[in-house]
C-alpha cells in the first residue's frame, strides 16, 4: 500500500518546495469511510478545496482542502500580492495547485497505470463536503502541515476501473 500513498506525499513535498519555495510536513496518512466525518485529527470546516478527477485503468479523486486563511498565505505566495478575501485569484491559485499535484501523480504511476485527470473543479464554503462516487468505499486522507501550523490535507479515492462488459 506504501507504494501508492508515498508518491502523492513525495509531489505535494516537491509541489509546496519547488512553486511555493515552502517546506510542508506529512502527517500519518489514514483512511475515512465516504459516510463518515473526518477524523478527528483533521479539521472539517474546509473553506475551499480543489478537486481533480481521475479515469483511465483506475477511477477515483484527488481532492486539497484547507481554511481560508491558508489559501489567502498561499495565494499571496504564489502571485506576490495581497489576498483579503475569496477571489478569482484564490479560485484559481487553489485550482493550479491541485492541477500540478494530479499531473505529477498521473507521471508517477505511468508504469503502473495509465490515468486521465478532469480540470480542476473548485468548491467554497465553509464545512462543505466532497461527495464521493458510491464506488469508492474508502478515502486515503493524507495531512499537512505547513509553517505556522497551517493544516491542509490531500484527500485520495482510487478503484481499479473496471472493464467494459462486451456485448457479443
Amino acid at each position: 500500500m506504501e507504494k501508492y500513498i508515498q508518491p502523492f506525499v513525495d509531489v505535494c513535498i516537491n509541489v509546496f518546495k519547488e512553486l511555493i519555495r515552502c517546506d510542508i510536513i506529512a502527517g500519518r496518512p489514514f483512511f475515512i469511510h465516504k459516510h463518515d466525518a473526518l477524523h478527528q485529527d483533521t479539521p472539517a470546516d474546509w473553506d475551499i478545496s480543489g478537486v481533480i478527477g481521475l479515469t483511465g485503468e483506475a477511477q477515483g479523486a484527488v481532492v486539497l482542502s484547507m481554511k481560508k486563511d491558508l489559501a489567502l498565505k498561499l495565494t499571496d505566495m504564489l502571485t506576490g500580492s495581497e489576498h483579503t478575501d475569496m477571489d478569482d485569484d484564490v479560485i484559481d491559485a487553489i485550482g493550479e495547485l491541485i492541477n500540478i499535484i494530479a499531473g505529477n501523480v498521473k507521471r508517477e504511476f505511468e508504469s503502473t497505470f495509465r490515468l486521465v485527470i478532469s480540470l480542476p473543479t473548485i468548491i467554497t464554503g465553509k464545512g462543505h463536503t466532497i461527495q464521493w462516487s458510491g464506488d469508492l468505499a474508502r478515502i486515503l486522507c493524507i495531512p499537512f502541515n505547513l509553517h505556522e501550523g497551517n493544516v491542509f490535507c490531500l484527500l485520495v479515492a482510487l478503484a481499479a476501473a473496471t472493464p467494459p462488459v462486451s456485448i457479443g
